[in-house]
């Protein structure tokens, strides 16, 4: 279980990130800056295995959120930099949550619980259908509409499983 936190802002800049010395995985990484709005500013390292919801192009101007572990060990510098796990960019048309659902389907901040449907996707960061029990895992929910209750109810589009 991932302690998923994130960090929602405009992107202002996208440049190259090297991990080694000697030009290694020079072209891999990237430093994506996004900034809030109000001030803070959040570096965020993508790798080759940083997930993006929808597999979008992402590029300075845009709005995103940044997941990162809130556990994972951090250098304290300003601003601060985080190795990113999924980027989501905004879309009036979808919502995202990235979190630990339980066994109920309910994300572990207690704000989205889940129902699926026989028309819900559920599948792996390839691309390729999760035949199991989505429950008790980390997940990424896509969805639209939500019901206003505590915790809010939805029927996502698409899952996708983070193993």
């Amino acid at each position: 279980m991932t302690n998923f936190y994130s960090f929602h802002g405009t992107v202002t800049m996208i440049s190259d990130f090297f991990t080694g010395q000697n030009g290694e995985g020079k072209g891999c990484y990237k430093l994506i800056t996004v900034e809030n709005g109000m001030g803070a500013i959040v570096n965020f390292v993508v790798s080759p295995s940083t997930y993006f919801v929808d597999h979008v192009m992402v590029a300075a101007g845009d709005h995103v959120t940044g997941y990162y572990d809130g556990n994972a060990p951090a250098l304290l510098i300003y601003p601060p930099q985080y190795q990113a796990l999924v980027m989501v960019k905004d879309s009036p048309y979808q919502h995202v949550k990235v979190d630990y659902f339980n066994n109920e389907l309910e994300s572990s901040d207690g704000r989205l619980r889940i129902n699926i449907s026989p028309y819900t996707q559920i599948v792996l960061t390839n691309g390729q259908r999760f035949s199991n029990n989505p429950a008790n895992r980390d997940l990424i929910v896509v969805y639209g509409p939500a019901t206003k209750s505590i915790p809010a109810q939805t029927t996502p589009y698409r899952i996708i499983v983070l193993c």
